[in-house]
């Protein structure tokens, strides 16, 4: 859920390398990985308590993590290396990799990885 649908979608899209897709009735889709899309839609102005904040994590190559953490920087974003915000302005080095955690203009956290969670399992 988000305040503006397309304002939304135009906003990961830029961030993370991406397209915006056709408006498909009150959805408006990003493509990412696999065919998989995030379809924002608008939060009706009555939601009870408002729109409340996910967690959205994505695993991304170097140059995806260098090319959206420019436009981070570009946006001004605050950014965190930790999922608490303790480490403002730091990028993390977890597992090997590089990780961050922003939020998108409606609060929904955001978590970029060059690693996944325990590091690359063997390929032997």
């Amino acid at each position: 859920m988000c305040d503006d649908n397309r304002v939304s979608a135009e906003f990961w899209a830029d961030i993370m390398g991406l397209d915006v897709g056709a408006e498909w009735g009150p959805f408006v889709p990003v493509t990412i990985a696999h065919g998989v899309t995030f379809d924002f839609a608008n939060a009706p102005p009555d939601l009870p308590g408002g729109i409340q904040p996910q967690h959205y994590a994505f695993l991304v190559s170097e140059a995806e993590f260098d090319a959206a953490y420019e436009k981070i920087r570009r946006y001004r974003l605050t950014y965190w290396a930790d999922p608490h915000g303790e480490r403002e302005g730091e990028i993390n080095h977890n597992d090997g990799g590089r990780g961050i955690y922003f939020q998108d203009l409606n609060g929904h956290f955001m978590e970029l990885i060059t690693v996944p969670y325990g590091g690359w399992p063997d390929r032997r």
